[in-house]
């Protein structure tokens, strides 16, 4: 049976981690900010989030607030779960070239497909029973 040189195995390792760190880096750098943003079909409301949900920027017109603060919480909401699945897609097609697949969906970062992406944003105020049963 053969040794194995642990030590130098670790270094292997090692160096490949840092290669797939730079790599990915100037992938990121290369692309530039990447978000992903939904906009409410009239235009109301408007939410950009980074990869993984953080809310980098909520707009809300007057028209936004004619309706119950609750149906309001739920379309900001609605539209910030459609720019958080955009947002990852971005960053997946960003990282594709140089992270291993499997690594991009562990990390959730999987492609939205072209139907999601131009997806009609009216349906992001549909009835939250039905949204739930189509994504079950």
């Amino acid at each position: 049976m053969a040794e194995i040189d642990i030590d130098h195995e670790l270094t292997v390792v090692d160096r490949r981690v840092r290669q797939a760190e730079e790599q990915a880096a100037a992938e990121v750098a290369r692309v530039g900010r990447i978000s992903g943003r939904a906009t409410a079909p009239d235009g109301s409301i408007s939410v950009e989030v980074a990869p993984g949900g953080l809310l980098t920027d909520l707009r809300l017109t007057p028209a936004a607030l004619q309706v119950d603060m609750e149906t309001l919480a739920r379309r900001i909401t609605s539209l910030a779960e459609r720019a958080t699945r955009l947002a990852g897609g971005n960053m997946h097609k960003a990282l594709a070239p140089v992270v291993d697949e499997k690594e991009l969906e562990s990390l959730g970062y999987v492609p939205v497909d072209d139907e999601e992406a131009d997806a009609d944003p009216e349906a992001d105020f549909a009835d939250p029973l039905k949204q739930r049963e189509r994504r079950l």
